[in-house]
């Protein structure tokens, strides 16, 4: 296959403190040298590579070997394609090897706690990819749109996310976080199939129209959220989402450099392989 990209999503996508959501066109393919049907091939090559380096990098953390991990953080608005990654991405690989969760509206247990309470009890172990299907940001999301918290509480909470981050690095953990970014007629027509389908209706919530009456005020959230808290150890990455083949493939290069940057190996055999063949033979 030709050259897939012609600037690496690592590049091309990375958020920092000047982003500006309105200037990304959510149809947009930044740096992808093709249509949805090499973005097809692209993503169906890129699982045996993403499997590869999963199964080393969880072998050798079971070896002496990395005893970090990778967690993606994944975010967006309603239908902007969360499940979608992880079942077309993440799902590709040994699910031994994944700890997903998706975070919903706090328990009363939680709610006891510090809001990042519940979020470090979730966070993956040695050689696991973990992966947040909404995150510890919905408390600098929903907690500002809604106002359930204050302002200075939430002012607060980006300067706990950047510490907890950096913690996370510091222990060997490789932070992804993506933004998946759709516009707000792609979300109608998303929710208008989940409505046409009776195989979708189950996905629908009418919950979701309450949310779309405050589109800009999640934008402005989100803005805000990703400037206050993209960093060197933990960077945003905005993917335009409107055209789910182009997000999928561009998720699915972040997790494979962010695994590859950690330069996974096979571990050794702690025992004589040779001699362990006559013997097999024997039985």
């Amino acid at each position: 296959m030709a050259k897939t990209w012609t600037t690496p999503p690592a590049v091309s996508l990375r958020a920092d403190d000047a982003v500006d959501l309105a200037a990304i066109d959510p149809s947009s393919t930044p740096g992808f040298a093709g249509d949805k049907q090499y973005a097809a091939q692209s993503l169906e090559s890129g699982r045996d590579t993403l499997g590869d380096l999963q199964e080393r990098f969880f072998a050798s953390s079971r070896h002496g070997g990395d005893k970090g991990s990778v967690l993606l953080v994944l975010q967006g608005m309603d239908t902007a394609g969360k499940g979608g990654i992880v079942r077309h991405v993440v799902g590709a690989v040994d699910p031994q090897g994944v700890a997903h969760h998706a975070f919903k509206t706090p328990t009363e247990e939680e709610l006891a706690h510090d809001f990042l309470w519940r979020v470090r009890r979730e966070l993956p172990g040695p050689g696991m990819i973990g992966v947040f299907d909404r995150s510890h940001y919905e408390d600098v999301l929903i907690g500002k749109v809604r106002r359930l918290a204050s302002p200075e509480e939430v002012e607060g909470r980006y300067d706990d996310i950047v510490e907890f981050e950096r913690e996370l690095a510091e222990a060997g953990t490789t932070v992804v976080k993506v933004m998946l970014h759709i516009s707000s007629d792609e979300q109608k027509s998303r929710l208008r199939e989940r409505l046409d389908r009776p195989e979708k209706n189950w996905k629908y919530n009418p919950g979701d129209l309450d949310e779309r009456l405050l589109w800009n005020d999640y934008q402005e959230a989100y803005q805000t959220a990703i400037r206050r808290t993209s960093t060197d150890s933990a960077p945003w990455y905005v993917v335009p989402a409107d055209r789910k083949w182009y997000a999928r493939v561009a998720v699915q290069r972040l997790v494979i450099d962010a695994l590859a940057a950690r330069r996974p190996e096979w571990p050794s055999a702690e025992f004589d392989v040779e001699l362990e063949k006559p013997r097999l033979s024997s039985t």
